[in-house]
């Protein structure tokens, strides 16, 4: 399959940001496939982003390996399976603009409420109602959800695990776990819809020297660019990405 540079260009950029979330500026997961689906099908971007994520995992499990949170997971990772089985039910029943609509929802909602907080001082400082067990399940059926069509799902598993106030490292490693876990199974319904196949996992190969390097970037961006001024740029960034992709679907 012929590939032109834009292709190219913005499926690197969407690996650099994908290895950003995993170097330190996490939620970057969710710039992805916004991006990627300007030039090419949601479903496509989705699953070429999959491998990627995957080799991805096993570095950060193995770097988290010991930090971890067994009643969080025990919790969510049930209640995820059950969002990407809802996801898988529904990818053969609606088509890609439609699939662009509901990305570029996501990608606007989640925007417009990580801006605000951040504009009013309150990032990181989620609602107390987030504690809540049954709370923890929903949020765990969206992550996997959203996780399904977008690699989306970071907003909701944040919204419940941030006010645990665990230990800084046992909240990533209890993050790379369970999408470690959702992103594993993923692989299945993607290899069921025949979203894996070899075009897909070409690019996703020609793609994977990348992923280091986008660590590093974050690694490295972290020790020097101011954190409110970083994710002002990325929110900006996606709000733009998922304007145009509803856009797109709807005209």
């Amino acid at each position: 399959m012929e590939h032109g540079i834009l292709f190219w260009a913005v499926s690197a950029a969407a690996v650099i940001l994908i290895g950003l979330s995993k170097g330190g500026f996490g939620g970057l997961t969710i710039m992805a496939v916004p991006l990627m689906s300007l030039v090419m099908p949601p479903t496509q971007a989705a699953a070429i982003m999959l491998p990627v994520m995957v080799v991805m995992d096993v570095f950060s499990l193995h770097a988290y390996r010991k930090f971890w949170n067994a009643a969080v997971l025990k919790l969510m990772i049930p209640a995820s399976l059950i969002g990407i089985g809802a996801g898988w039910a529904l990818a053969g029943n609606v088509s890609d603009d439609a699939i662009r609509i509901s990305v570029g929802i996501i990608a606007v909602i989640f925007a417009i409420y990580s801006g605000a907080r951040l504009w009013r001082g309150t990032e990181g400082q989620p609602p107390r109602w987030a504690q809540n067990k049954w709370i923890g399940r929903l949020a765990a059926v969206a992550s996997g959800f959203t996780s399904f069509f977008a690699h989306a799902g970071g907003p909701p598993f944040r919204a419940y695990v941030l006010p645990q106030k665990l230990d800084s490292r046992v909240f990533v490693g209890t993050s790379v776990i369970f999408f470690s876990v959702m992103n594993a199974v993923k692989l299945i319904p993607y290899g069921a819809l025949g979203q894996l196949g070899t075009a897909n996992l070409g690019v996703s190969l020609y793609l994977f020297p990348l992923a280091p390097i986008g660590v590093w970037l974050g690694v490295w961006g972290v020790k020097r660019l101011p954190m409110q001024t970083f994710y002002i740029i990325i929110y900006s960034l996606v709000f733009i990405v998922g304007i145009k992709l509803l856009y797109d679907g709807l005209f």
